[in-house]
């Protein structure tokens, strides 16, 4: 557990994430979930736990959980976000999620 990070962190109890049949969530290096029997249920608890904690984003993987924030579970703040304050100033949505979910939401109206 020591390699564990301190935020939410699904386990993978299997050789990859595509073939294991349970997951597993930790918060703060504690299991809280052991049984967890998919990959989008353990995606979910682990957002929720974000959440529900009130727990920043971590700065290095900020941009990718914000798309997945948005993109795929529908939570769009118009105001706020989860990632971690720095000393520098930043926009409230990284640029660079906000592009791909705008060329996304074009490529699905385009007539293919």
């Amino acid at each position: 557990m020591d390699q564990v990070q301190l935020t939410p962190t699904i386990v993978v109890c299997g050789r990859s994430c595509y073939s294991s049949r349970r997951f597993m969530l930790s918060v703060d290096r504690n299991i809280v979930q052991d049984n967890i029997p998919s990959l989008v249920s353990a995606l979910s608890m682990m957002f929720g736990s974000y959440y529900c904690f009130n727990i920043a984003y971590p700065s290095e993987l900020a941009s990718t959980l914000e798309f997945v924030q948005r993109c795929f579970f529908s939570i769009n703040p118009e105001r706020g976000t989860k990632v971690e304050k720095t000393r520098a100033s930043r926009l409230q949505v990284n640029p660079r999620v906000l592009t791909l979910i705008q060329e996304l939401s074009d490529h699905e109206w385009r007539d293919v």
